[in-house]
């Protein structure tokens, strides 16, 4: 069934969010450090079956210079620098098996697939821990350091995002010039994030993203990871105001409203995870070019094959491939 507003309601919902005064200074004082530190970024290739890609092994430095693992696949035989997509992957996964997610490389694309710190164990697995303290948490990620912007996970997953697109920039495949981020839930947060604060970024694509408008999903789902917000604050009722500014340091509708490179949105009205109205705050609030393809009677996984045979064509269109 649908999940929130009418389709007439979601065409014209905006968010209320109100950023926090230092969101700005925030950011750049936090990739300043990140890209002051940590290892060269490495690139080890493997031995694999195929015989149409190439698989390297990354390892680029992230949040602190802390290392993050990733995945480039570049389609074998080609010498120039190839258009790249940097992907990062959904809640719960990390960067997977170097066999899987080939349709990048086999579309001509060079594919850097960002891990995911901390994550790697729900559905795909993952080679980047989390080096982090933290305090009081619900299960999930959601809520680890959450009372605090400096400690809050997200800062250091959206770190890593960014640092991601730095790293693929240094890559002999790569031109730098047309790079591309993209993601389905969580990783439509990172793309939306890395669109905003990654100047290298050409264009963008952003599949039901998630962290989007936070203080009103939190108030229409019952999933996770949105329901480990709500599952904080029932049992930490005092620290409501705390966690909200947290949050406001992250939300994807204040980093829409920075990003400028042509961007391609999906959303689904029968979501139950990331409810539609928050997808349209951050649709409605990016300030580039944009487009969304609503599907109307899916949930989650949104228009699937579909929407990434879209994001191909949108990207060899906007990355002149």
């Amino acid at each position: 069934m649908f999940t929130d507003l009418s389709e007439a309601e979601l065409r014209q919902h905006r968010s209320d969010l109100r950023e926090p005064p230092d969101f700005d200074a925030f950011w750049a004082e936090t990739l300043t450090e990140a890209r002051s530190c940590g290892d060269p970024v490495t690139a080890t290739p493997l031995s694999t079956p195929l015989t149409g890609v190439d698989v390297f092994d990354v390892t680029f430095p992230g949040f602190a210079g802390q290392p993050v693992r990733a995945w480039l696949r570049v389609p074998r035989g080609v010498s120039e620098p190839l258009p790249t997509v940097v992907q990062y992957v959904g809640y719960g996964g990390g960067r997977g098996h170097p066999l899987e997610n080939l349709l990048w490389s086999a579309a001509g694309f060079a594919h850097l697939q960002m891990d995911t710190r901390g994550q790697g164990s729900g559905w795909s697995r993952g080679d980047t821990p989390d080096i982090a303290a933290a305090g009081p948490q619900a299960p999930g990620m959601a809520t680890r350091g959450v009372e605090e912007p400096r400690r809050y996970y997200y800062r250091r997953f959206l770190t890593d995002a960014v640092r991601a697109v730095d790293a693929a920039c240094e890559l002999p495949a790569v031109d730098p010039a047309r790079v591309a981020v993209l993601g389905h839930s969580q990783g439509g947060a990172a793309a939306l994030a890395a669109a905003a604060l990654a100047p290298q970024v050409r264009a963008a694509v952003a599949h039901v993203p998630f962290l989007c408008d936070i203080p009103r999903a939190v108030t229409l789902t019952d999933s996770a990871p949105f329901r480990e917000i709500r599952d904080y604050l029932a049992v930490h009722r005092d620290r409501e105001e705390q966690v909200w500014r947290t949050l406001s340091y992250v939300d994807g509708v204040a980093f829409a409203r920075r990003a400028t490179a042509p961007a391609r949105f999906s959303v689904a009205l029968m979501d139950e995870i990331v409810p539609p109205s928050t997808v349209y705050a951050a649709y409605h609030d990016y300030r580039g070019e944009k487009d969304l393809t609503v599907w109307r009677f899916n949930g989650h996984e949104a228009g699937g094959i579909d929407d990434d045979t879209a994001a191909v064509d949108f990207l060899r269109a906007t990355l002149e491939v």
